[in-house]
C-alpha cells in the first residue's frame, strides 16, 4: 500500500507540472496578443542611440523564417532546384567528352547573332575574346564547346539590357541539347528586392560562368565563378598593377579603407549599415553614403546627412593608392566592382561577403592574396588586419599584382581563363597543376601540351632550385642558295661547332632552291641536320622535334661571331634562362607627333630588343610562338618575310615582364655585305625598316599594351677592357681587333 501511495503521489505531481506548463505558456501568448492589440511596444535593453543600424537578437519568427530574405533554407533550395533542374551536374554526367576527342580538339563555336539582336558592350567584348582566341571555330561540327549569341549577362528584369524569352529561343536551337557542352556567361541575376540566383531561364546542363556565385548553388568542378567587371573594363591588355617593385615600407598611410554606397533597406543593407562603427578618421577610413537611387530621401535615417558630409571629404582614388587593406563588403549581390579595383591597386582585399564563391576558385589559391572576413564579425576586422605582419603584408600585395596581371586585367584574360579551366577538365591528363596557376607567369602562358613537368619550363628554374642543361642547339636560318664554300654560313658552321657546349646544329633551309647534298657541307664534330623551312619566315620558331636541348642559339646565315663570344653568351643565358640573351640590340619609342610606336636601330645606351639573328633563348618559346600567338601575326611575318625577331621579343617580354639581356661583343661587329650572286639581305631592302615600324604597332595592338621593357644593362666578362694582362682574361678574343 505504501508503494502504491508513493506512485499515485508522483503521478499527481507530474500532472500538476504539465498543467502549469501548458496554462502558463498559453497565458503568455494570450498576454502577448493583448499587448499587441493595445499597441504597446516593448523596448529592448540597452537603448542604443543607433540601434536601427545594429543587428539585434533574432526573435522566434526570424528563426523560423531563416531571417534575411524571409525564405527558409529549404525554400531556397527548392527555388534553386526549380530554376536549375540539373543542380547535381558534374563534368562526367553533363558533358559530352566525345565532341572534344576528334582531330579538331578543343574548339569553341559562337552562335551567330540574329538580325536586330541587342548585345551589351560587355557581352560583345566576351564574344570578341572567344572569336579571336586560338580555340575559335566557325564550324559547329568541329566544336567541343558552344557560346550563345544571346546576351545573358544581365538577367535583372528591371534592367534595360534584359533580354526576354531566352528559354523559348534556346529550346529552338538544334545544338542546344539541354545545354550540354554549352557555357553561359552571366554578371547579374535576380532583381529587387531579393536578387536571387534566378536567370529567368533554365540553364539545363550548361556550364555557368557567373559572377557573384553562391557556394550553396555552385556546382563544384562544373560551374566557374568569374569576377564582376564593368563595361569600361578593357578588351585587351589592361593597365598594370599599381605596386612599384620593391616598395618599402609595405604598409601605407591608411591601414583600412572603404568608400561606397550604404543601402538603407533590402538585401545587403545589414553589413553596409554597420560599417561606420569601425571608422576612426585616422588610419581606418570607412565611409558610406545613402545619396544614391531615386528615392533615397524617402528612406533616409538620422545618420544620412552626417555620412554624406563625411563621404565628400576623401577622394576614392587617393584612398586606394594609400591604403594597405581595402574592405570589400557585399552589395546587393555577393560580388562587387571593388574586388578588381583592390587587386589592381595592390590594396589587400578584406572580404565581407559570406557564401561568395571567389572567382576561378578551382585554380586560384585566394588565401595568398585576400583576407576573408565574416559579415557577422565586422568589429573584429580592425584587430585582425592590425595583427598581419609586415612580411605577410608584402607577400599578399605582391600576390594581388600577380593575379591581377595574369587573369583579371582585361576581358580577354577573364574569358581565356574560363576556357582554359574547362579545357583542363576535358583533358585532365595534360592539365596544369595548382602551382602553375598560382606562380608567375600564370596559367595562361603555361601550355600543358608542351609538358606537365615544372622542370621543363624556364621560369620555374629558380623556384625549383635547378639550372638548365649545359648544351645548346644552334638553329641557322638559311635563305640563300649555297654557291660557294666561302659564304658566311660556312665560316659560321665552323665557329659554332667548335664550342664545347654545342650539341647539334640545325640548318633551317628557306631558300627557293633545294638544299645541297650533305657532302657539300663541311665535316662537323657535332651532328648537322638540314630541315625544310617551307620558305616561311615564321618556321624558324617552329617547335622542331630535332631540338633536344633546352637552350637554342638562333643565328642568321650571315652572322659573324667568335666561338668565345658564343660561349660567353651561353654562360650568361644559363643564369637568365627565361630571357633572350644576345648581341644585336634595337629599341622602341613612343612618337607623340604620330601618336604611334616607333622602332630604331641606332646604337645607344638603351635597348628593348635583342635580335634573334644571334641570341639564346629557351626552346619553350618555340612552342609558345607557334601555339599561343594567333595565326594572323604569324601570317604577317610570312607575308612580309620580316619582324619575326620583334615578335619573339614581344612574346618573351610579355611572359617575363623583363627586358632581354645584351652581352659584350667586339666593336667592329657589323652586318656583312651580301656576297655577289646571292640574294639581297632583307635589311638592305628600303621597305624593311618601314615594315618593322608597322609591325611594332600591330603587335602592340594585339597584346593590348606595350610589353617591351627598356634596359641599360649589359653583361661583360670579368676583366673585360681592364688594363691587365690578356693572359689573365678568360675571353681574351673579345678584345682583339
Amino acid at each position: 500500500m505504501q508503494a502504491r501511495k508513493k506512485y499515485m503521489l508522483l503521478g499527481l505531481c507530474m500532472c500538476c507540472w504539465l498543467l502549469l506548463y501548458y496554462w502558463g505558456g498559453l497565458q503568455e501568448r494570450f498576454l502577448g496578443l493583448i499587448t499587441h492589440k493595445r499597441g504597446e511596444v516593448t523596448r529592448p535593453w540597452p537603448n542604443w542611440l543607433d540601434r536601427d543600424l545594429l543587428l539585434g537578437y533574432a526573435d522566434q519568427a526570424e528563426l523560423q523564417n531563416g531571417g534575411g530574405s524571409g525564405d527558409s533554407p529549404r525554400q531556397r533550395r527548392q527555388s534553386w532546384a526549380g530554376i536549375y533542374k540539373d543542380s547535381r551536374c558534374r563534368m562526367d554526367t553533363c558533358f559530352d567528352f566525345a565532341r572534344c576527342q576528334g582531330q579538331s580538339g578543343f574548339r569553341v563555336y559562337i552562335y551567330p547573332l540574329e538580325k536586330g539582336e541587342r548585345v551589351s558592350e560587355s557581352y560583345r567584348k566576351i564574344l570578341t575574346s572567344v572569336a579571336e582566341s586560338r580555340y575559335y571555330t566557325s564550324d559547329p561540327r568541329e566544336a567541343c564547346l558552344f557560346v550563345l549569341g544571346i546576351d545573358t549577362l544581365d538577367r535583372d528584369q528591371l534592367s534595360t539590357q534584359f533580354v526576354p524569352n531566352v528559354d523559348e529561343r534556346i529550346r529552338g536551337y538544334p545544338l542546344w541539347n539541354d545545354g550540354r557542352n554549352h557555357v553561359i556567361f552571366n554578371l547579374y541575376s535576380g532583381t529587387w528586392p531579393n536578387y536571387t540566383e534566378d536567370l529567368g531561364f533554365n540553364v539545363g546542363q550548361a556550364i555557368l560562368a557567373k559572377a557573384s556565385l553562391n557556394t550553396e548553388h555552385f556546382r563544384p568542378g562544373f560551374d566557374i565563378s568569374i569576377p564582376l567587371f564593368s563595361k569600361e573594363h578593357p578588351q585587351k591588355g589592361g593597365e598594370r598593377g599599381w605596386l612599384v617593385r620593391n616598395t618599402v615600407p609595405p604598409r601605407r598611410k591608411y591601414l583600412l579603407m572603404f568608400k561606397g554606397k550604404r543601402y538603407l533597406t533590402g538585401i545587403g543593407s545589414d553589413t553596409r549599415n554597420a560599417l561606420h562603427h569601425i571608422h576612426n578618421g585616422k588610419d581606418i577610413i570607412s565611409l558610406t553614403t545613402c545619396r544614391h537611387g531615386k528615392d533615397w530621401e524617402k528612406h533616409k535615417d538620422a545618420r544620412c546627412d552626417h555620412d554624406n558630409q563625411e563621404y565628400e571629404r576623401f577622394d576614392y582614388q587617393e584612398l586606394l593608392h594609400n591604403s594597405t587593406f581595402c574592405l570589400v563588403p557585399r552589395g546587393r549581390r555577393l560580388g562587387s566592382f571593388r574586388f578588381l579595383e583592390s587587386l589592381q591597386a595592390a590594396c589587400i582585399p578584406v572580404l565581407l561577403s559570406n557564401g561568395w564563391e571567389l572567382p576561378f576558385s578551382d585554380v586560384i589559391q585566394w588565401n595568398q592574396a585576400v583576407i576573408e572576413g565574416d559579415e557577422r564579425l565586422l568589429l573584429q576586422v580592425p584587430s585582425t588586419v592590425r595583427a598581419v605582419g609586415i612580411d605577410r603584408v608584402l607577400a599578399l600585395r605582391q600576390r594581388t599584382q600577380m593575379l591581377w596581371e595574369a587573369y583579371f586585367s582585361s576581358v580577354d584574360k577573364i574569358v581565356l581563363t574560363t576556357l582554359e579551366i574547362i579545357k583542363d577538365r576535358v583533358y585532365s591528363h595534360i592539365s596544369r597543376n595548382k602551382f602553375m596557376w598560382n606562380a608567375l607567369p600564370g596559367g595562361l602562358l603555361v601550355l600543358p601540351e608542351y609538358s606537365t613537368h615544372l622542370a621543363h619550363y624556364p621560369f620555374y628554374y629558380l623556384n625549383l632550385g635547378i639550372s638548365p642543361g649545359q648544351e645548346f642547339t644552334a638553329v641557322i636560318h638559311a635563305t640563300s642558295p649555297l654557291v660557294s664554300q666561302s659564304q658566311p654560313i660556312m665560316k659560321l658552321l665552323q665557329v659554332v661547332s667548335k664550342s664545347k657546349y654545342c650539341s647539334q646544329i640545325i640548318i633551317l633551309w628557306n631558300s627557293e632552291k633545294l638544299p645541297p647534298h650533305r657532302s657539300k657541307w663541311p665535316p662537323m664534330p657535332v651532328p648537322l641536320i638540314i630541315t625544310d623551312g617551307r620558305r616561311r619566315t615564321s618556321s624558324r620558331f617552329l617547335p622542331h622535334a630535332a631540338i633536344e636541348t633546352e637552350a637554342v642559339l638562333s643565328l642568321d646565315e650571315d652572322t659573324v661571331l667568335l666561338t668565345s663570344e658564343i660561349d660567353f653568351a651561353f654562360h650568361v643565358w644559363r643564369s637568365f634562362p627565361e630571357r633572350i640573351v644576345g648581341y644585336p640590340p634595337r629599341s622602341h619609342f613612343w612618337d607623340p607627333v604620330k601618336t604611334a610606336w616607333g622602332y630604331t636601330s641606332k646604337w645607344t645606351n638603351e635597348y628593348s630588343i635583342v635580335l634573334t639573328g644571334a641570341a639564346f633563348y629557351h626552346r619553350y618559346y618555340h612552342h609558345l610562338f607557334s601555339h599561343y600567338l594567333p595565326s594572323s601575326l604569324r601570317a604577317l611575318v610570312d607575308r612580309t618575310s620580316n619582324c619575326e625577331d620583334i615578335l619573339m621579343n614581344f612574346l618573351v617580354s610579355s611572359v617575363t615582364h623583363l627586358p632581354p639581356i645584351k652581352v659584350a661583343q667586339r666593336k667592329q661587329y657589323k652586318e656583312m655585305p651580301t656576297p655577289q650572286g646571292t640574294k639581297m639581305a632583307p635589311w638592305a631592302n628600303p621597305e624593311h625598316f618601314t615594315q618593322r615600324q608597322e609591325c611594332v604597332n600591330t603587335f602592340a595592338s594585339w597584346f593590348g599594351y606595350m610589353p617591351l621593357v627598356h634596359s641599360q644593362f649589359r653583361l661583360d666578362p670579368v676583366l673585360f677592357k681592364d688594363h691587365v694582362s690578356v693572359l689573365r682574361k678568360r675571353y681574351k678574343d673579345l678584345e682583339r681587333v
